[in-house]
């Protein structure tokens, strides 16, 4: 848990070596293996550490550690026939940057300045990816570039947001676990909940229910929200939105501006996370939900390669702020070299472990 190199601890049942995930290394054993009993007893202590109840009858549980990890437990073999187990999500101490997104090679200056462009000018976006594709950590960088003073509302299950802001207040469901009461907390609760805050920006932790109708509704009344969503591509991500459970009416999708595609990928030089893609989204006839690539990652060059000359989004941009095409170019192309130079400074920080698609030699 000190080591700042492993993001993940997971332990799959009795008598199965403890696993985890480095940076560097990515996934590989540990000598640590638990006897039946002994796991039994340290879940039930991971459980009254996060402050929860697990037992035979509520054998599955969600939670936060004290330093902000998320935790997810089974207890006995009720619904793991190998055993109680457990995974550690750990808490980063230092929040991702977008200094530290272009260090990764996760984006490029470029890219980013767009988006910078962007959420300072009120626009609402979704980061789209897979399980461990960096969404979150991503929606927090992109979240530095919101002006310091905004009011901010977050609203996760487990804390992970983490912002520099003074006006910020982060809010987190309850799930009390106990039959007949009424004390849960629910995301859509808390989003009902911050719509009466006045907040000039609003961050889901993640949309996969009716919270995102609300979402939505705040867009469509002038809040700028991000958010994350589970799914492999733009389409993917579209059709969920549209369809059971979260079942969002295609109208309200115009208030949607930008969609980022993420993805962990494999290659020689080993795990590496890029941004896939960068999509303006808009609604024709009120019907049809049309998507423009703007940047799209060449993964033979892992370079960013700009697909589309004009934007819609950012020409709206350019006529509230009264630029000309050229002006608009020279902006985001000014914003680029701001961040390169950061970068190239060593904004990203000394004594942090090595971009994680670094790979072990021999």
């Amino acid at each position: 848990m000190y080591d700042d190199h492993i993001e993940d601890i997971s332990c799959n049942g009795v008598g199965i070596p403890v696993y985890i995930y480095h940076r560097r290394y990515g996934s590989m054993p540990t000598n640590i293996i638990f006897a039946g009993d002994e796991l039994n007893r340290f879940v039930l202590k991971v459980a009254q550490k996060a402050d929860r109840q697990i037992s035979l009858t509520t054998p599955l549980v969600d939670a936060a550690l004290p330093d902000g990890s998320r935790v997810q437990l089974t207890f006995s073999d009720i619904v793991s026939t190998k055993g109680s187990s457990f995974t550690v999500r750990k808490f980063r101490k230092d929040p991702m940057t977008p200094v530290s997104l272009i260090e990764y090679g996760t984006y490029s200056p470029e890219v980013l300045a767009c988006i910078w462009l962007a959420v300072e000018n009120r626009r609402s976006m979704i980061v789209v990816g897979g399980t461990a594709s960096g969404k979150t950590s991503t929606m927090n960088a992109i979240s530095f570039f919101i002006p310091y003073h905004s009011k901010i509302v977050s609203i996760e299950d487990t804390r992970e947001i983490q912002i520099p802001h003074e006006n910020w207040l982060p809010t987190q469901t309850r799930d009390i676990n106990v039959r007949g009461s009424k004390g849960d907390v629910d995301m859509f609760a808390l989003l009902k909940a911050a719509l009466r805050q006045r907040p000039e920006y609003i961050i889901v932790g993640e949309v996969r229910g009716r919270e995102a109708q609300t979402l939505f509704q705040a867009m469509n009344t002038g809040h700028t929200t991000f958010s994350t969503l589970h799914a492999g591509s733009i389409d993917e991500a579209i059709n969920r939105l549209v369809s059971d459970p979260i079942n969002v009416p295609v109208a309200m999708l115009g208030a949607l501006n930008l969609m980022v595609i993420q993805s962990l990928h494999y290659t020689e030089k080993g795990a590496v996370r890029r941004c896939d893609s960068l999509h303006e989204l808009r609604v024709e006839r009120g019907r049809e939900v049309v998507h423009e690539c703007l940047y799209r990652w060449d993964p033979k060059t892992d370079r960013f390669c700009r697909e589309s000359e004009r934007s819609g989004l950012f020409d709206e941009i350019a006529r509230v702020h009264g630029w000309s095409g050229a002006e608009l170019e020279a902006e985001i192309a000014r914003r680029a070299r701001f961040l390169e130079r950061l970068h190239a400074g060593g904004a990203y920080g000394r004594g942090r472990p090595d971009p994680p698609h670094v790979r072990i030699q021999g």
